[in-house]
């Protein structure tokens, strides 16, 4: 009997995917749920899990391909043997290969195994499938020939032929990866169909710093997350979205559309690019919650194994340039959103407080908006509001 793999259904959003890299070949033998194939789309890679056991048909499509939902991949022969025949995972070998001598041939297995793409780390798989390497022929300097990163860029960087540009100048010529791509797509479109304007702002982090430096031990301890700035710019923003909600608005066509939740975007920076996870009913989120959700978004983001659901939607974004050492930027709203709000580098700077002349912790912040339907005015006091709420965190606890 034989079984068809197909194209898992993808979201409404996701029109087509590539199909990166094949895991196994015509005539390799398979257990049920292995992954066959991975699949890009415009923000995530996702797995094809084997439906059965049994052993590889046929291949309907090769590595590099553009794929729709539903589309035939490959086709499995069902069959009872191959079940009992597959080596068990390598956790139940364990036990087994302490007792006994492996043989010649074993090794040699072993050895190439070790050649296999189990041995990359997240980031060097990512590079791998991108760029259709052979991860066998990529020489590791990680801990037990493990292959990194550099490795693969080094990689790359031997095997491309170089070309001359103006002058006999080398150059390298790179394609995009689909993600980039789609990356580049949606910015020059943010920028082309929304009427873009940003204001600043700076905060003065002192009471914010002590009041998280006195509480964020114990922080860890009870909820087991740390306890970071983003989940107090997340409770702010929600206090002046609340005040001012067109900032949590959005433009269909002729209509200005006001949202009466609060889904909020976190920017999350990967090898493969930006993305912007969302944090589903923000205001129904306590710190800690915020903090789980946020570290769990970057885990799984820089992994891979983040879901499409978890990127889609969204009412307002915020991104935080300052874990790059930004001191200053202009972020570009994530349409169809109306306004994003950039967080920055924490400096020690001389600052005015009455008649005295301080040094405080500063940061500047940055509210990118669509002029199309936030006025200065507002897009100014939402920004206000913002910065009152995280020098007196109090008026959290207060609503105030």
């Amino acid at each position: 009997m034989t079984t068809e793999v197909r194209v898992p259904q993808l979201p409404e959003s996701i029109a087509d995917a590539t199909l990166v890299t094949w895991h196994k070949k015509a005539g390799d033998t398979v257990r049920r749920d292995e992954n066959l194939a991975d699949l890009e789309t415009d923000k995530v890679v996702l797995e094809v899990p084997a439906p059965l056991a049994g052993v590889i048909a046929s291949l309907a499509r090769e590595a590099g391909a553009t794929v729709t939902s539903g589309e035939l991949l490959a086709v499995i022969e069902e069959s009872i043997a191959v079940t009992a025949a597959v080596p068990a995972r390598p956790e139940a070998r364990k036990t087994a290969d302490t007792k006994r001598p492996e043989p010649a041939s074993a090794k040699a297995a072993q050895a190439k195994g070790d050649e296999a793409p189990g041995k990359l780390s997240p980031a060097a798989r990512r590079l791998v499938e991108e760029n259709k390497l052979a991860a066998a022929q990529i020489a590791g300097s990680g801990r037990d020939g493990r292959i990194t990163k550099a490795d693969v860029t080094q990689h790359l960087d031997a095997q491309v032929a170089p070309s001359h540009g103006p002058g006999g100048r080398v150059e390298r010529r790179v394609p995009m990866s689909r993600l980039r791509a789609r990356i580049a797509e949606r910015l020059v479109q943010a920028q082309a169909t929304q009427a873009l304007l940003t204001t600043f702002n700076e905060i003065d982090m002192q009471t914010l710093s002590a009041l998280r430096g006195r509480y964020k031990e114990a922080f860890e301890q009870r909820h087991g997350v740390r306890l970071g700035f983003m989940s107090f710019f997340v409770k702010a923003c929600i206090e002046a979205l609340r005040r001012f909600p067109v900032i949590n608005a959005s433009v269909e066509g002729a209509d200005i559309v006001y949202h009466e939740y609060f889904d909020i975007g976190v920017a999350v920076s990967t090898d493969r690019g930006l993305i912007v996870p969302v944090l589903r009913d923000a205001d129904q989120l306590g710190f800690a919650g915020i903090e789980k959700a946020v570290t769990g978004f970057a885990e799984r983001a820089r992994n891979g194994t983040i879901a499409i659901e978890e990127l889609t939607g969204g009412t307002f974004s915020i991104t935080n340039g300052g874990v790059f050492g930004s001191l200053l930027s202009t972020p570009i709203v994530n349409a169809p959103q109306s306004a994003i709000l950039g967080m920055h580098k924490i400096q020690q700077r001389p600052v005015a407080a009455g008649d005295e002349v301080m040094i405080r912790p500063m940061m500047y912040v940055a509210l990118t908006y669509d002029h199309r339907i936030i006025d200065g005015r507002e897009a100014v006091q939402f920004l206000v509001a913002v910065k009152e709420t995280l020098e007196d965190p109090s008026r959290l606890l207060l609503q105030v």
